[in-house]
């Protein structure tokens, strides 16, 4: 039997103007004989009135819904008792500042599926925003690139362009990285540019996602390698040089005597070391786009910048952080940035953060929730991917044991909290509550 649907009102940032389930999903799942109850949001990218003429009732209130869908976390007020949620709960890695909503969740005896763990079964995810992530930071990496080369009294073709949630659409975003694009080919970039070197952490969905921006402009790809092996000054100045770093360039072994192995490596990550700083002086603007934890090793320490800024100001101006793990992969990321103020520069040598593109040192923009800079796009790709599962989710009768419960596989590996218990695969979450 169908259960009433909620979707939720985002709240946990002033611009985050997603939503998990867009009207048109709503139409199709209506017709289907399932019930929906939308928060009512003024700031939400689709209006009330869509979700009204898609068949949903909007509403102040959750009360009436089953099952609730959002994206971001959930205010531990929020909860009721043995209801299910469908959220980016970001709680797997035991976030500290995740547990007292993860603890709500456990006292009201609730479920929760989170769409960071929906997995294929090679454990691919199957629904997420990453690559909107991608296109959106590198839409902005490229915006503070011309901002704070003008701040510096350098002239630029990137100066006209503007932060990614100013567009109207993607389209109009990409129509002019086109434009820049065509300038750079037919006029070539400053001399004090060139080669203009655009370094990607990572190969996945985000990496894509900014790759599809950077590939509007005259790139060509090389290798690492070939970029140590670069002759900088008889480099064209009206081509971009795109270098995709995956992990055998990332890090290398301690044992000289032993290869790279990248199951190894995941499996052994204590067994290995940095080696990016050997690029970093040749790259103009680094996305980082790859996912890190704490076991690997860090790409950017806070130790490496104060000695690369010893020697100078070096070619690398900005750093978009789309991965955005403070004090993560890139040590002096402090914080994820909201989207009204999203960048600021990290000075190695005082080891301080100034908000905005002034001051001496490197600009790093780390938006914390890059998708909802292009908000209706990501939530129609998002809710196409979620579609064929709300059904079923809607439909499970959660009051059975975990063993009987009737859920796609790769939902219930996603069921971190049952009936308001660690679900076997998450036990290990208990440590940190």
């Amino acid at each position: 039997m169908y259960k009433t649907i909620g979707i939720r009102h985002e709240d946990k940032y002033v611009m985050e103007r997603r939503v998990a389930i867009a009207p048109e999903h709503v139409e199709k799942l209506v017709k289907k004989g399932l019930s929906f109850v939308v928060e009512s949001s003024d700031k939400r990218i689709f209006k009330d009135e869509e979700f009204v003429c898609a068949g949903a009732k909007v509403v102040r209130s959750l009360k009436e819904a089953t099952v609730v869908f959002g994206v971001k976390e959930m205010p531990s007020k929020f909860f009721e008792e043995g209801k299910t949620y469908v959220f980016f709960s970001h709680v797997i890695k035991g976030q500290s500042y995740n547990m007292p909503m993860l603890k709500a969740m456990i006292d009201k005896k609730c479920n929760l599926i989170d769409y960071e763990k929906i997995e294929n079964d090679e454990g691919k995810r199957l629904i997420f925003f990453g690559k909107f992530a991608g296109l959106a930071g590198a839409i902005n990496s490229l915006w503070s690139y011309g901002q704070r080369l003008k701040i510096q009294g350098i002239t630029n073709p990137f100066e006209i362009l503007k932060q990614a949630h100013l567009y109207s659409s993607l389209m109009e975003a990409k129509a002019v990285v086109s434009k820049i694009g065509y300038e750079i080919s037919t006029k070539g970039l400053p001399g004090s540019l060139s080669p203009m070197v655009i370094g990607l952490t990572g190969d996945g969905n985000v990496s894509k996602g900014a790759q599809e921006i950077l590939n509007l402009l005259p790139s060509i790809e090389i290798t690492a390698e070939q970029l140590l092996q670069m002759n900088q000054k008889e480099a064209p100045n009206n081509i971009i040089y795109k270098v995709i770093f995956r992990e055998n360039d990332l890090s290398i072994p301690i044992d000289p005597n032993t290869k790279f192995d990248l199951q190894h490596y995941y499996s052994h990550p204590e067994l290995y070391v940095n080696q990016f700083d050997k690029y970093i002086p040749n790259l103009s603007v680094l996305l980082n786009c790859m996912y890190w934890d704490s076991k690997y090793p860090r790409i950017i320490t806070k130790d490496y910048l104060e000695q690369l800024y010893m020697q100078g100001e070096p070619k690398l101006k900005v750093i978009g952080d789309i991965t955005c793990d403070p004090d993560g992969s890139v040590e002096c990321t402090h914080k994820g940035t909201e989207i009204e103020d999203p960048v600021f520069v990290y000075d190695p040598v005082s080891r301080k953060p100034s908000m905005g593109f002034s001051g001496n040192g490197i600009l790093i923009m780390a938006v914390d929730i890059l998708p909802s800079e292009l908000p209706r796009e990501s939530s129609i790709s998002f809710g196409d991917a979620l579609l064929p599962y709300i059904t079923t989710i809607a439909e499970a009768d959660f009051a059975a044991d975990y063993e009987h419960l009737k859920l796609p596989i790769s939902i219930k590996k996603a069921l971190i909290l049952h009936n308001g218990q660690l679900t076997p695969s998450f036990k290990y979450i208990s440590k940190y509550l």
